[in-house]
């Protein structure tokens, strides 16, 4: 199988070196742009399969970047994980908004980081199954085209709006979803509510799971996610 290319967009030599050296070591090819101008293009000649992405950078900031990469048809598809500083958080959930798919913060541990581009590289590679109408996790079983909801094999009494927040989360489990993201989810375009109702449905939500409720996780000042 051939290995994986990776794209590191980061002006910090430091933080690059120890990057570059960790990747290397787990069998990536790394490949390394000083900034966002020669990131997009690096991005745009090589088509790698996962870029980390430093927010912070003189020139193109980490946010017009991403920006630029998912307005690119031929680089929208290459999924982002977004490096950035603890007093980011405004700047992490735009840059989810954006299409950004993880991100961790500065200062960071390198088995954070490998695991998180193990995770997003495995959900890159999931072949959409459109077909799909069923998810169980654990004790939790979900059936889209019966709309309904077990844990333990007991029926769950979801509303519609709590249904379609459970199977966005646990569909795509690792993925981390703002407000707004999931507001899209459960509205499907039929009525307007506020990110902050998404609060409420969550903790619904994780009530009637009862003991399966702890798979769906809140990222702080970010939005939530479902365990993988």
């Amino acid at each position: 199988m051939p290995q994986d290319t990776l794209l590191i967009i980061e002006d910090d030599p430091d933080i690059v070196e120890l990057l570059q050296y960790n990747l290397q070591k787990e069998g990536y090819s790394v490949l390394a742009a000083i900034d966002g101008e020669a990131g997009l293009a690096s991005a745009r000649r090589h088509v790698p399969d996962l870029i980390l992405l430093d927010l912070m950078m003189p020139g193109i900031n980490g946010l017009d970047v991403c920006r630029a990469l998912k307005a690119d048809e031929g680089t929208s598809a290459i999924p982002v994980i977004m490096v950035t500083a603890k007093d980011e958080e405004s700047d992490v959930v735009l840059g989810l908004e954006l299409g950004a798919d993880d991100y961790v913060s500065k200062p960071f541990g390198m088995p954070e980081v490998l695991a998180r581009v193990r995770a997003v590289l495995r959900r890159s590679k999931q072949v959409l199954d459109t077909s799909r109408t069923t998810l169980t996790v654990g004790d939790l079983h979900i059936d889209q085209q019966r709309f309904e909801a077990h844990v333990d094999g007991q029926l769950l009494d979801l509303t519609r709006a709590e249904f379609r927040l459970l199977w966005a989360l646990v569909s795509q489990p690792g993925r981390v979803f703002t407000r707004d993201q999931l507001v899209e989810h459960i509205t499907a375009g039929e009525a307007m509510i506020s990110d902050r109702n998404v609060d409420v449905h969550v903790s619904a939500l994780r009530r009637k799971m009862a003991t399966a409720g702890g798979l769906i996780t809140t990222v702080r000042g970010v939005g939530y996610k479902c365990k993988d």
